[in-house]
Parts: structure tokens; sequence; C-alpha cells
């Protein structure tokens, strides 16, 4: 049964997060979606995208992508053209609108309008391989303001690359390892309001920051430990952006929580912790922000999606 529930909070709450306390104000608006096959509900969901309409898209362990409203009514959906290998592990919107789906064991992104129909000339990759313009398990991609594509990997190769907007690949960088510019599985990708190259360096529990504009990368920042603490992090999945950006919110698969950071990395606040309830988290891998201010976090191990404010 798909349920859906309002709950108000006021004032400063105290929450158990790992193995911390922390202080935070905000509460769970709409929690939707239980595990199961039909419409409305989830086999772990995996990936979120939301476009400028508001409508969120949701990837789960069936390869099939589901469309809602910000009220979590259903849609629409449509499945991937393969999945035996494995499913699709990122999702983003592109300038035109159209979602872009990080295929990640058949090697490449598809790109397909709102209503679900693939644009096969826009496909990138396709090939297994090292050399440019190959993939091995691609796991996320985003398109900059001059239409470059970005994207990230990892299994044998743990790198990212750029790509023109005609698809043409034009630079690569990083190798597996926890030095600068290295990566251990770089999960998720996002560009700031400066075209700035944001990424999810998931298995070194960190995020490192590249302006990637010109002919080469150039790193500008980069933070996070491993650790329970407020500000600390466990498997780091996803990130978005405050308003103006100039915060920024990552969900963590270990800690069970999304954490609120300046841009240089202090931490700010946090909200969740493990658990089934509303407002609790289960190895939560997705996240993303409305314009009104709202989040919504692909609570994974609990099959669901939760709205909620921070």
């Amino acid at each position: 049964m798909r349920y859906s529930r309002f709950v108000a909070f006021s004032g400063l709450l105290l929450f158990l997060v790992g193995c911390t306390e922390s202080l935070f104000s905000g509460g769970v608006v709409k929690v939707w979606g239980e595990r199961g096959l039909s419409d409305g509900r989830f086999q772990k969901p995996r990936a979120m995208a939301i476009d400028a309409k508001g409508d969120i898209y949701v990837v789960d362990m069936t390869a099939r992508i589901q469309v809602f409203d910000s009220e979590g009514v259903f849609k629409r959906s449509w499945r991937t053209p393969d999945s035996a290998n494995g499913k699709p592990t990122g999702l983003s919107i592109d300038n035109d609108g159209n979602l872009l789906v990080a295929d990640s064991h058949y090697y490449q992104i598809l790109v397909y309008t709102p209503e679900g129909k693939l644009l096969s000339k826009k496909t990138l990759g396709g090939t297994k391989g090292d050399l440019p313009g190959q993939f091995d398990l691609v796991a996320d991609v985003v398109q900059d303001s001059e239409g470059n594509y970005y994207t990230a990997e990892y299994g044998e190769v743990h790198r990212l690359q750029k790509f023109s907007s005609e698809g043409e690949p034009l630079f690569s960088w990083g190798q597996v390892g926890e030095k600068e510019g290295e990566f251990r599985r770089p999960q998720s990708l996002a560009l700031d309001k400066n075209d700035h190259l944001w990424v999810v360096d998931a298995c070194n529990h960190r995020i490192q920051v590249f302006d990637a504009t010109g002919s080469e990368p150039k790193l500008l920042s980069i933070w996070g430990s491993y650790g329970f603490d407020d500000g600390q992090l466990n498997y780091p999945y996803d990130l978005v952006f405050g308003d103006k950006g100039e915060s920024v919110y990552l969900v963590e698969s270990g800690n069970h929580r999304v954490q609120k950071f300046s841009l240089d990395g202090k931490w700010k606040k946090s909200w969740g912790s493990r658990g089934r309830k509303e407002g609790q988290l289960f190895s939560p891998w997705a996240l993303v922000r409305d314009s009104n201010g709202y989040f919504y976090v692909g609570d994974t191990l609990n099959h669901r999606v939760q709205k909620f404010y921070f």
C-alpha cells in the first residue's frame, strides 16, 4: 500500500545520527513508496533527478524509471532497453530538459525525453574500455552551461571524462587512489554556478572540486574525512546545492543521514538517523532539491522517497 503522511515539526529537535547527537530544525512533509513492482513502489531506488517543472525521476534496481510530481503522485514510467548485466546508477537533467541516464553496466549514457522516448542518436559510449570515449562502470553524468558533458566511472577505471556538446571526447583525468585528483568510486557529479565540477568521491569519503572549463582540469578544493561524527563522511553518494549555491548538502549511505556544509566544507547541521520510521533513513543513495527549497531523498533500503525541509 502506498502511503503518505504529513508531519509538522517546530523548534529544534535532538536526533541521534551515527554515534553522535546533532541539533537541527526541519521535518518530513511527505513519504511515498514501499517495496514492490507496481506503480509508485520501488526496489532499492538508486538515483534521482528533478526537472524545471518539479517532476522527480527515480530509477531503481529493476532498471525502471518512474516519474512523480512533487507530492509523490505517479505520472509515468519506462525501463532501459537492457538490464540483465546491471542497472543504472545515475540520473540528471540536461540543458534541453531531457533525462540523462548513466547506464552503468552497459557502458553508456542514454538520453530520454521527459515522456520516456529514447533519443538514440544522443547516446554516449557503449563500448567497455579505458580509451577516450569508452567507459567502464559509468556512475553519473552532468552537462555544463556550454553543453559539455562530464562523466564519472568506477570499476577497473576510476576517472572522469569531458565530452563536447556533440559527444566528442575532449580529455580525461584520474585513476584509482587516495591522492589529490585520484578517486575510489566517483559516484555523483554536480556543477555549481561557475561550472565548477563537484565530485562525490564515495569510497574516499570526501569531495573534490575541479575547474575543468579549460583544456585541462584544475583541482580547486578537497575536503572530507571518514567517520561518524558531525562533519565526517561515511560513503557519501549524492550532492545538491542550497539556495543561491551558497551551501552544499550530502547524503551518506553509511551514516544514514543528510548533512549541510558551507562550500569550503565547514559542517552546518545534519538530518536523519538509521531506521524505518518517517524521518529516519536506511542506506540512502540519492538527493535532489526543488525550487521551493524542499529536499527529496531516495531512502534506498526503505524502498521509498521522503520529502523534507531542512
